[in-house]
């Protein structure tokens, strides 16, 4: 198959819905074979269902360790390698300092932070010299938005962690990266509000953005394709905002 990736080995965690299944999808379109994680294996079978043959969907939970050990022995077992690894899978919720729960807090970090961090030890073995990592990020680690005080401190913390590996890239032979997404229409975004109350919700958002609309998960793949690939072959470090201005001014 021929495309910027062809021949390539990629992961995508949390690829089975929003941004990570639209890198997915870009990612099998210019021709690699992609590893889909998700916790809801219904949603994975819909993923292979819809991309097709180049995919390969291992339900995981980037939070727990064991999976992990499971995913990465799959990729190993059936690819031997990793040639873009895009830690994408996360989440949280919107709550208030007063209440905030200690579960929330354990869960956002489980899923934004061990995840990542986790994700990108137990993959090296497997990344290829010259392999490509992206770490999803958000604007919410540079510009907090109310009741995501949570959220926003695991991206400042994948943020921190990027520019750490960063310094072992060289020894490594990889490149690491963040993408950082400003308002996008998700299910996990347009969930945290009532269906009648959708349309109201992301023009609200709309306001706060320079270019007077929120993004869609494709401009996002976009980013992720430019930095998977070879194009971006002296961006190291880095953290690409894709947010209509959102965070810039």
């Amino acid at each position: 198959m021929s495309g910027v990736l062809a021949d390539k080995v990629a992961v995508v965690t949390g690829g089975s819905s929003g941004i990570g299944l639209a890198i997915a999808r870009k990612f099998v379109a210019e021709g690699a074979r992609v590893f889909v994680t998700s916790r809801k294996q219904a949603q994975l079978d819909a993923v292979v269902a819809d991309l097709g043959p180049s995919v390969v969907a291992v339900r995981s939970d980037v939070g727990d360790l064991a999976d992990l050990d499971a995913l990465f022995a799959a990729v190993r077992e059936q690819a031997g390698r990793i040639d873009v690894l895009a830690l994408n899978a996360g989440g949280g919720v919107v709550a208030p300092l007063e209440e905030i729960t200690e579960e929330q807090f354990d869960t956002t970090f489980a899923s934004n932070v061990k995840g990542v961090l986790f994700g990108l030890q137990k993959a090296l073995p497997l990344l290829s010299r010259g392999a490509s990592v992206i770490v999803t990020g958000s604007t919410t680690s540079v510009k907090p938005d109310p009741g995501l005080e949570v959220y926003g401190a695991t991206k400042a913390a994948v943020r921190n962690l990027v520019r750490s590996w960063t310094l072992a890239s060289k020894a490594r032979g990889f490149r690491v990266n963040v993408l950082s997404p400003g308002p996008t229409e998700t299910p996990g975004l347009v969930g945290l509000v009532e269906d009648d109350q959708r349309s109201a919700f992301l023009d609200q958002l709309a306001t706060g953005v320079p270019l007077g609309r929120v993004g869609a998960p494709d401009e996002i793949a976009a980013a992720a394709l430019f930095l998977a690939s070879d194009a971006s072959s002296f961006v190291n470090g880095a953290e690409l905002f894709v947010d209509g201005g959102y965070a810039q001014v």
